[in-house]
């Protein structure tokens, strides 16, 4: 069983810091398919945020698929 780091209010705030930062992810799709990806996070909505892709691609998720862990962020972010 994976032990949680933190809350639905923690991982909103920190998100909420990353807002125009350049970062890279790791999604995961399901079916072994995972999707690496180099985004902005572009807006913050109370459920959900939206990042912009490099390939200008608008994408929204959840901040439960951060929490389940289905939407890491690669490199020097603690979540």
């Amino acid at each position: 069983m994976r032990k949680i780091k933190y809350g639905l209010n923690e991982v909103k705030e920190k998100i909420k810091n990353l807002k125009g930062q350049e970062l890279t992810m790791s999604i995961n799709r399901g079916r072994k398919k995972i999707d690496i990806v180099t985004a902005t996070i572009k807006d913050i909505y109370p459920s959900v945020f939206t990042i912009k892709t490099t390939d200008e691609k608008l994408q929204t998720f959840s901040y439960f698929d951060v929490l389940c862990g289905d939407i890491v962020f690669n490199g020097n972010f603690d979540m």
